[in-house]
């Protein structure tokens, strides 16, 4: 059944053809399903498989965990297309390198497996009525430490934080008919300050086409906008949508999104030829801005304290593949149940449908690319190409506030030492706040930072008393910055000094629940709900007391393979009482940010 939420949640036609499901399926240990043709011989495909699921999960049909670096997929579909339409077919996520055919043609090539792509596919269809024939070649070599691939293990029997892998098609597949001049891609940038919001909109058009762009914007029934441009020759088009409503003092707040209030404006584009329309698309931003000053991380302007959990988006039974929509929505709203206003988002580019919820229900998201092992110029192009369509897909769901591209020094191991790897990271860094200027950017969460707007850190001191020593106070964490090194690193390499950036404790407590014996892999253990509660307790409150401290984020949310460390069983059920963990999680802390803007959510939050 087709999910009700549309895979591209930000840029939506009402009519589109889920193709997840029964596929042909086959391994090609041997590498020669290209030699041998295998788009054309349905008898390769020996098995079937259950798209969107990795075969190496046991939801695909297939939970197939040994080493298998080619997959082959196939499946018939029909069209409805009427004379003049185009028919797009769209991929969510292939990890890793992609080969599409249809009907025996190549339509698209990808590499990158966290990312969508898609192809007009209108050329090789036969006619309608006939039976089509799309087929993937999916290669994921799991040894090839220049592939971003996270934490997903590169052997059978995953260990330590390293997970089992996930291959091949692994978000939903779908198809959809579009006019031959219509729109591409769209993206948001709100300006609060100014009242206003940038569209930026690629369509596709003739050269010699006289077309217009009309956007029309609501909250709720009440129109704010209601404006029209002509669409450059090239068909991008760049314009500052003013919003009245939001100039004026007494109206304003209603419109700003925070995860108090994810108010969100819809949009309606429509696609004029000679005043007629051509194409029609629904969209939606989150009027707000993000950024930081003083040492505080800004919403709209005002210091918020950020609490957060660290996310894997992991589940037993599909991997890294969720195991449909409505799962994805009560993953938002268990976060949010157990008081968290925030959720980073670790070594995994997440489904847009994720991000929807989350800008739906309100939780604030801290992006992150998953990471390569390898530094060398291979690693550095598969690594920044794919985080640059990263960036580009999911940059207007307001949801987002922080860019991550790098992790624990993962992929640069010496940036300590090495001008090469502080020059990749420093440009990685730069790299995303040229194409996103609206988001603070961490150049490598946890330590060994190289030009970041946050400064984070990893600290999994055990006790309470311990956090209180290290972040009372500024003169404590300049200490800290200097001399403790939690996790052995430094906090910072390169010659720039801090500036005034937040900092904050991106990963704490990661406390095993293990009643019976000691359980891999936690930072220390509790033996009991009750104890684990307390641990939770000292931890959380311990930071919740150091005024110095912008934001924290709780390692981690669910159990996950070996890690067991979760507030929640890897089957997403608590471990302890939710609404005491809430009530711990929603203390009001000592700085101005949680003065400020700590604040219940609003009773109907989740309806």
């Amino acid at each position: 059944m087709t999910d009700p939420v549309h895979p591209r949640p930000q840029l939506v036609r009402e009519h589109w053809t889920d193709l997840c499901g029964q596929w042909g399926f086959g391994y090609d240990d041997a590498d020669e399903g290209r030699d041998g043709h295998w788009w054309r011989q349905p008898a390769a495909f020996g098995r079937t498989i259950t798209v969107p699921y990795p075969p190496e999960s046991s939801a695909s049909g297939i939970g197939d965990r040994g080493e298998h670096p080619i997959l082959w997929y196939r499946k018939e579909f029909r069209i409805a297309a009427e004379p003049g339409e185009r028919v797009l077919l769209h991929f969510g996520a292939v990890d890793y390198r992609a080969t599409v055919w249809v009907n025996d043609q190549v339509v698209v090539t990808h590499e990158g497996g966290h990312v969508g792509f898609h192809a007009d596919i209108t050329p090789a269809l036969r006619a309608v009525g006939e039976d089509q024939v799309v087929v993937v070649r999916a290669e994921d070599e799991p040894r090839d430490p220049a592939q971003p691939r996270g934490k997903q293990h590169s052997d059978e029997a995953p260990s330590d934080i390293w997970y089992h892998r996930t291959s091949g098609i692994w978000q939903p597949v779908w198809l959809e008919t579009v006019p031959a001049r219509h729109v591409e891609s769209l993206r948001w940038t709100p300006d609060v300050t100014g009242g206003s919001v940038a569209l930026r909109l690629r369509a596709r058009a003739k050269r010699d086409d006289t077309l217009a762009v009309r956007v029309v914007l609501r909250l709720g029934e009440e129109t704010l906008a209601d404006s029209t441009f002509r669409l450059p020759e090239g068909g991008e088009l760049t314009e500052r949508i003013a919003i009245p409503a939001a100039r004026d003092s007494r109206r304003a707040g209603r419109l700003l999104w925070s995860p108090e209030h994810p108010a969100l404006i819809d949009a309606e584009i429509t696609l004029l030829g000679e005043g007629a329309e051509i194409d029609r698309v629904r969209s939606y931003f989150g009027f707000r801005e993000v950024g930081t000053g003083d040492g505080h991380f800004l919403l709209n302007g005002r210091p918020y304290f950020l609490r957060m959990v660290l996310e894997q988006g992991f589940w037993p039974e599909t991997h890294l593949a969720a195991p449909d929509g409505e799962a994805l929505r009560k993953e938002v709203e268990l976060i949010i149940s157990l008081g968290f206003n925030g959720v980073r988002i670790h070594q995994k580019v997440e489904d847009p449908r994720f991000l929807y919820w989350c800008d739906r229900l309100g939780l604030a998201v801290w992006g992150e690319m998953p990471s390569s092992f390898a530094f060398s110029p291979t690693a550095i192009d598969r690594f920044t190409r794919e985080w640059t369509e990263a960036l580009e897909r999911d940059a207007g769901h307001p949801s987002i506030v922080t860019w991550v591209p790098l992790n624990e020094s993962w992929g640069v191991s010496e940036v300590a030492t090495r001008e090469d790897q502080q020059h990749y990271a420093a440009a990685l860094y730069r790299l995303t706040r040229a194409l996103d200027p609206s988001r603070p950017v961490i150049s490598n969460d946890g330590w060994e930072h190289v030009g970041s707007d946050i400064w984070t850190v990893h600290d999994y001191a055990p006790a309470g008393e311990v956090l209180r020593q290290r972040y009372a106070d500024p003169a404590a964490i300049e200490d800290v910055l200097r001399t403790v090194r939690p996790g052995g690193r430094r906090i910072h390499v390169g010659g720039e000094p801090r500036a005034g950036q937040p900092i904050m404790l991106s990963e704490y407590g990661g406390v095993s629940y293990a009643p019976e014996a000691e359980l891999w892999y936690g930072y220390s253990t509790a033996r009991s709900a009750a104890e684990l509660v307390e641990r939770y307790r000292d931890l959380t409150t311990a930071l919740l007391d150091c005024a110095a401290v912008a934001g924290f984020c709780y390692t981690q949310l669910t159990d996950t393979g070996q890690e067991t460390n979760g507030l929640l069983t890897a089957a997403r059920e608590p471990k302890a009482d939710p609404a005491v963990l809430r009530e711990i999680t929603m203390r009001p802390a000592r700085s101005v940010a949680g003065e400020l803007l700590g604040l219940d959510a609003p009773d109907d939050k989740l309806g």
